[in-house]
C-alpha cells in the first residue's frame, strides 16, 4: 500500500478523525472518481502518523449485492460512541431520495457495515449529516434538505436515538442557504441556493457555531452562523462574512495530537481538481483566524 500526500488524494468533503489511541489520523471523504454518477464503490480511508504523509486507500465500506444504495456515497463523518465507531453519510438509489444512514464498526478503520438505513425523512432529498451532542448528553443530527426539492436550501436539526438507530420527533428548520448575504442563487432564475456541509463548534467563550458551505462570488464557499441561544434549535444568526470564499469549503475542524486546532476543507470545488487541504487556525475573540495552510 502507497503512501500519499494529500494533494495525490482525490476526496471531496474531507473528515478527519484523530485517534489519540493509536496516536494515528483517519482521513474520509467522498471519493472523487465516481462522485457525480456511476455505480459508487464504496468509501475508502487513509492513515496517517503526522497529516503529512498518509497510508491508503483503504475499504473501508463496499456494499454487499442486496445493500439498497448504489451510488452518491456522500460526506462520511465518522465518530466514537460508547465504544464503537459510526460512520454518517449519504446514499441514494434511483427512484429513492437521498438519505443520511449510519454504518458502524469495531475499528475507525472499518469494515463498516450497515446499521440504520435513515436518520432523514424518507420523502425529503437530504444529504450531509453531521452529529451535535448536546449539554445533556443527548445525541442530534444536523442535515441538509436539498435545493433541488426546495429551491432555497435548508438546514435542519433532528434528535436521534442513542443507539444511531432512529429520529426522535420531527425535524426543526434552523435557516435556509438565502439568510447569509454572502450565498449566491442560482439556475436560470438565480433563485437556487445551496446548503451543504454542517459541521458545529463550541467556541471557547461558549458560543454555539456552525460551519456551512454554499456558492458565493468566488465558487464555492464557506460560512458561520451562530447560535443565539447557545442551543442546537437557536435561532441561527449568518456572519456577514464568509470564512473561506475562494471556492473551496465542505470543512470541519479537528485538534492534532499536539493540540493544534486545524481546518480541513476541499479546494477547489471542481471536477476532477478537488483535493483535501488542512490550514492551521485560532479562535480569538469568538472569531477563527486562518493561518498556514499545511505541506
Amino acid at each position: 500500500m502507497s503512501k500519499k500526500q494529500l494533494g495525490d488524494i482525490h476526496f471531496r468533503d474531507p473528515y478527519i478523525v484523530v485517534d489519540q489511541g493509536r496516536k494515528k489520523y483517519y482521513l474520509y471523504g467522498s471519493t472523487g472518481q465516481n462522485v457525480w454518477s456511476g455505480k459508487a464503490l464504496g468509501f475508502d480511508v487513509y492513515e496517517s502518523d503526522d497529516l503529512a504523509e498518509w497510508e491508503g486507500p483503504i475499504p473501508c465500506f463496499r456494499p454487499e449485492p442486496d445493500f439498497w444504495s448504489d451510488h452518491h456515497y456522500w460526506a462520511p463523518e465518522v465518530y466514537e460512541w460508547e465504544g464503537r465507531f459510526y460512520m454518517f453519510a449519504s446514499f441514494k438509489a434511483d427512484g429513492i431520495p437521498r438519505v443520511t444512514g449510519v454504518l458502524a464498526a469495531d475499528q475507525p478503520q472499518g469494515p463498516f457495515e450497515p446499521w440504520s438505513r435513515a436518520l432523514t425523512p424518507q420523502d425529503w432529498e437530504c444529504l450531509d449529516g453531521t452529529l451535535f451532542v448536546d449539554n445533556s448528553g443527548d445525541p442530534w443530527m444536523v442535515f441538509c434538505k436539498e435545493w433541488v426539492q426546495v429551491q432555497d436550501g435548508e438546514m435542519y436539526a433532528v434528535r436521534i436515538t442513542r443507539d444511531f438507530k432512529e429520529a426522535v420527533g420531527e425535524p426543526i428548520l434552523l435557516f435556509k442557504a438565502s439568510d447569509a448575504v454572502w450565498s449566491v442563487g442560482g439556475g436560470d432564475n438565480q433563485q437556487n441556493y445551496v446548503t451543504d456541509g454542517p459541521f458545529l463548534h463550541r467556541m471557547e467563550n461558549g458560543e454555539l457555531v456552525m460551519m456551512w458551505s454554499t456558492s458565493g462570488q468566488e465558487g464555492y464557499t464557506m460560512g458561520i452562523a451562530r447560535s443565539a441561544s447557545g442551543q442546537i434549535v437557536g435561532p441561527w444568526i449568518q456572519d456577514p462574512e464568509p470564512l473561506f470564499a475562494k471556492d473551496g469549503g465542505h470543512g470541519m475542524l479537528f485538534t492534532t495530537l499536539e493540540g493544534q486546532l486545524c481546518l480541513t476543507i476541499h479546494a477547489p470545488n471542481k471536477h476532477p481538481q478537488e483535493r483535501p487541504v488542512i490550514f492551521r487556525l485560532e479562535e480569538a475573540d469568538g472569531q477563527f483566524i486562518l493561518l498556514d495552510q499545511m505541506k
